[in-house]
């Protein structure tokens, strides 16, 4: 029975078997998200299906994957790739030759392997620092062996397609080993884990839907005590900051916020 009760329960089991905190997610979409697969399994209830799930690795690795959200793919919303290209970066390397670069929640490891690739076009002699870190471990794997469809690749154009990934099983592609290099992967769970500092870009990209406003408030507090003075949080095309000012920021652009140089 899908009652309060069993909502809590499940809730105290997902936190001690992965460390998610429900309580800092928006709790009418997760109960309405987790509740769909709960009927679709033909389940009762919450625990039941968390149960359920927890016998079997591949079914529960399927689930957590579901409940965050990894959807992805290179190059996601290009406009504002290509405002990272020809204004934010250009900016930040005005005052460092090396960046040090936090695709936050980097899911399936596109955004950082489009990171590299920019980089590698604009500074080709120079190794920054990439920073991929994700909650799920499951999808870090999978961001690491990065073979990918043609869908994932879909806003790509074809000369860097041609570039920097080869052929593999007919209808995939792999990303070539020198942009496979530039990445640093890590699990990091940004709800609890403790925060590196020293940043100069920092992506938060589609990952805070479910946050509540609280749990976002602190997360982007934490990002501005990562960054560098003059560096830039990148967010989602729709997770604009309405209080940006209050937690320390400037607009650089739209979806673009700058920690001030002084």
């Amino acid at each position: 029975m899908m009652d309060e009760k069993d909502w809590e329960e499940f809730k105290r089991k997902l936190k001690a078997k992965t460390e998610i905190d429900l309580d800092l997610y928006k709790e009418p979409q997760m109960k309405r998200r987790i509740g769909n697969l709960v009927t679709r399994a033909g389940m009762d209830s919450y625990c039941a299906y968390f149960d359920q799930a927890a016998k079997d690795k591949d079914d529960f690795a399927s689930f957590i994957e579901y409940l965050t959200i990894n959807v992805s793919e290179f190059f996601r919303t290009p406009e504002k790739f290509g405002k990272l290209e020809t204004d934010v970066i250009p900016d930040l390397l005005t005052r460092s030759s090396k960046l040090n670069i936090w695709s936050a929640g980097c899911s399936i490891g596109a955004e950082p392997y489009s990171l590299a690739m920019i980089m590698k076009e604009m500074t080709p002699n120079v190794r920054h620092r990439i920073l991929a870190s994700d909650l799920d471990v499951e999808i870090l794997a999978k961001a690491k062996r990065g073979i990918y469809t043609d869908n994932e690749l879909k806003a790509m154009t074809p000369q860097r397609r041609a570039k920097y990934f080869d052929v593999v099983e007919g209808d995939k592609y792999a990303v070539k080993q020198e942009i496979k290099d530039c990445i640093e992967f890590k699990r990091h769970n940004l709800l609890k884990d403790k925060f590196e500092e020293g940043f100069d870009l920092i992506l938060c990209r589609n990952v805070v839907i479910y946050f509540t406003e609280e749990a976002k408030d602190q997360l982007y507090a934490n990002f501005f005590k990562a960054l560098k003075p003059g560096g830039i949080l990148f967010v989602g095309a729709t997770e604009a900051i309405l209080n940006f000012r209050k937690l320390g920021y400037t607009s650089f652009q739209p979806f673009f916020y700058q920690k001030p140089l002084t």
